[in-house]
């Protein structure tokens, strides 16, 4: 589509001038600089055709090559950190740790997991979380609804508010051209609000039905999903080697968050520290030399389509980009949002963001490929563009939560044996409530 505008769109420019910004020193367009360029001169063809479309993957991918390697060696760490299996077991000590006060699993398994999705992008590892827990909801008078929404929400909600999560907010800020978290502490006190607002509905909604079983959505088929679920091995011990590479885990991530507040580190310097995370926490865990380096493998290669995705989607803003367009569509973007203010601007581009992750739900890729559009426009509406990347984290999350193209929503609610009706059902006030308070944080972030 890209290679067709090219031939239709005019091609033209902004000038272009260095300037030192909260977010590091940026190359950002000069506004009412914008003029038009021949398509045909001497010098070459801007219009892009089949031989440039082809080369597109290849130099997309070139262009993306430290955010690619970024994503690839955070895949590998993670990885490791999974092998040793020491998160699983923590969290079923705090489980055992809580008998007899089991009503306070909600909230702390929902910090748990909202740490996790706020630091490193917890996703898919909640997954076994629903099998596990499910029995144990169950026994205490709740319903699969309330284990669906700990384990689901509590994540998803961290991922949405993410503070250091390498796959929406570093990798955004890293392909809009933004050095270190200028906005972390902010980012740390929505994660708060959101995770409050979250663990009270949820707590809510759990008090409602162990009151009253049979207002529960899922009363009737909880009936046959009370037999399928078995609790396991809720006793698998916790051991000191678990300690150990929890706490490698949560050091590294205060070295980065220091790294990041104290020294404006890039992507370069945040990998160095997640690298060393995995080789520690792997020995600390027990692992060999070899399984280290096969885990580290398995995680990269689970990660490699989302690198390669982050490539090619990069490869279409390369042919924008050798077609002069990309400046041309902010100009018109630019003159049609002109004198709206913050507020309307942030609204816009939150709900273009929404729709896009109905297309495009992994939040790596929507980075990619818009974060080269989002920023800039920022900078031409004189708004910070950070808000391009708080309105990312928050739009394709939040979509994500009610999205039938989201793969961990479908998972989740797979495994719960939860319709999508009935998840709509018991979500959609919620949601609406949390999306306010999300264009609220995203119009600070813009103001800032």
């Amino acid at each position: 589509m890209f290679a067709v505008l090219t031939w239709i769109l005019p091609s033209g420019s902004f000038e272009r001038e260095l300037v030192q910004t909260a977010a590091g020193e940026r190359e950002v367009a000069v506004a009412g600089t914008y003029s038009a360029v021949e398509k045909v001169t001497e010098t070459g063809d801007l219009r892009q055709g089949l031989h440039e479309i082809l080369m597109a993957p290849t130099r997309g991918i070139q262009a993306a090559a430290d955010v690619v390697a970024f994503v690839l060696l955070i895949g590998g760490t993670f990885q490791i950190l999974t092998r040793t299996n020491a998160m699983n077991r923590g969290i079923r000590k705090v489980i055992l740790k809580l008998k007899g006060k089991e009503v306070m699993l909600i909230p702390i398994l929902m910090l748990l997991l909202g740490i996790g999705g706020t630091t490193f992008g917890m996703s898919e590892e909640v997954i076994p979380f629903y099998v596990m827990l499910m029995p144990i909801f169950f026994a205490m008078g709740y319903d699969s609804m309330t284990t669906f929404m700990i384990v689901f929400l509590g994540p998803q909600i961290g991922y949405a508010a993410s503070t250091t999560n390498p796959f929406n907010v570093l990798i955004a800020q890293g392909v809009a051209g933004i050095q270190g978290n200028p906005q972390l502490m902010w980012r740390y006190l929505w994660w708060i609000i959101m995770m409050a607002i979250t663990i009270f509905f949820v707590m809510c909604y759990a008090a409602k039905v162990k009151k009253n079983p049979q207002s529960s959505i899922t009363f009737l088929d909880d009936k046959l999903k009370r037999h399928e679920f078995s609790a396991g091995d809720v006793n698998e011990k916790f051991t000191t080697r678990d300690k150990l590479v929890l706490w490698i885990f949560a050091i590294g991530m205060v070295i980065i968050v220091y790294g990041i507040l104290a020294h404006g580190w890039y992507m370069d310097e945040i990998s160095g520290v997640f690298l060393a995370m995995g080789i520690l926490m792997g020995i600390a865990g027990g692992l060999s030399e070899k399984e280290i380096a096969e885990e580290f493998v398995i995680g990269v290669k689970d990660l490699a389509f989302a690198a390669v995705v982050i490539g090619v989607c990069r490869g279409i803003l390369v042919v924008a980009e050798s077609g002069m367009i990309i400046d041309t569509i902010l100009s018109f973007l630019s003159g049609a949002l002109a004198n709206v203010g913050s507020i309307a601007f942030v609204s816009v581009m939150y709900l273009v963001q929404s729709l896009l992750s109905l297309l495009v739900p992994s939040s790596s890729a929507l980075a990619s490929l818009t974060m080269p559009i989002m920023a800039p426009l920022c900078d031409l509406q004189g708004v910070n563009p950070e808000a391009s990347v708080t309105v990312l984290q928050f739009a394709n999350s939040l979509t994500n939560m009610l999205s039938p193209t989201a793969g961990m929503t479908v998972a989740g609610l797979a495994v719960c044996k939860i319709s999508f009706g009935q998840w709509w059902k018991t979500i959609w006030k919620f949601f609406l409530v949390i999306t306010v308070l999300a264009i609220v944080f995203c119009s600070i972030s813009a103001l800032l």
